[in-house]
């Protein structure tokens, strides 16, 4: 009986690869991955004006700008503040820092704030309940995952 099958000695995983589609590039680079630090684009100008008031806002939160000198692979991008030379600017976004402690609290925060907006909306309606036609306040997330369109 003769076999058509290629012997598994001239099998590779090049010839089992798929092609790779090709993808776009990433509009804001994403850096390296740093222990202890959280990272985050912060919009310096807007439509051309700069936007003072949200630097200042996120430089008061804790945000600390990247320096370009810390991320060699970042300077090719360009410098569209002469304020932020030294900084990582891209597309009226400046790259930033802070300590994870305080990029999780300032999480919490926010997830606390979520909380109670619900708890309230949740309050208000329960308020409006009728023993005769009870309202039913079922919440259900689900969370899935792309099917790979």
């Amino acid at each position: 009986m003769a076999e058509n099958r290629i012997k598994r000695e001239h099998k590779t995983r090049e010839t089992e690869t798929r092609k790779r589609s090709w993808q776009r590039p990433e509009v804001l680079p994403t850096p390296d991955p740093e222990d202890g630090y959280a990272f985050r684009w912060v919009r310096v100008s807007m439509l051309g004006q700069v936007d003072a008031t949200n630097v200042s806002s996120k430089l008061r939160e804790g945000w600390e700008p990247v320096r370009a000198e810390d991320y060699p692979k970042f300077t090719v991008l360009n410098v569209e503040q002469e304020k932020f030379a030294d900084n990582i600017v891209q597309g009226g976004l400046m790259l930033c820092k802070v300590p994870q402690e305080v990029a999780d609290e300032r999480n919490d925060y926010y997830e606390q704030q979520a909380r109670n907006q619900i708890q309230s909306v949740d309050n208000n309606l329960m308020r409006e309940n009728d023993a005769r036609m009870p309202l039913f306040n079922d919440r259900k997330t689900k969370v899935t995952f792309g099917n790979g369109t």
